[in-house]
C-alpha cells in the first residue's frame, strides 16, 4: 500500500514542502496539512502501518527520523531534536515508541 491510496497525492507535496527547511516540522501543522486529521481511524492505522517499515507494531525513533520520506521519497530527514519532539508527543507510555492506537 502506498501512501497515496490513503492520503492526496497534491495534498503531501504541499505538506512536506510547507517542512522543508530544517528545524521546521511541526508535527501537528504536519498531519493537518497532509490531511490526517480528516480521515477515519482505520485511515490513520494504515498510514501508520506505512511508516512502520520494520513491521513491529510500533514506530521507533530510528523511523520518526524518515517520517517525511515515508510520505514521499523526496522530503527531508527530521533533524534529532525534531524527532525526539515527535516522539514525545506520540509517546503516551513512555516506552520509546508509538504505538497504532
Amino acid at each position: 500500500m502506498a501512501m497515496t491510496d490513503v492520503l492526496s497525492a497534491e495534498d503531501i507535496k504541499k505538506a512536506v514542502g510547507a517542512f522543508s527547511a530544517a528545524e521546521s516540522f511541526n508535527y501537528k501543522k504536519f498531519f493537518e496539512m497532509v490531511g490526517l486529521k480528516k480521515k477515519s481511524p482505520e485511515d490513520v492505522k494504515k498510514v501508520f502501518h506505512i511508516l512502520d517499515k520494520d513491521r513491529s507494531g510500533f514506530i521507533e525513533e530510528d523511523e520518526l527520523k524518515f517520517v517525511l520520506k515515508g510520505f514521499t521519497p523526496d522530503g527531508r530527514e527530521l533533524s534529532d531534536k525534531e524527532t525526539k519532539a515527535l516522539l514525545a508527543a506520540g509517546d503516551k507510555d513512555g516506552d520509546g515508541k508509538i504505538g497504532a492506537d
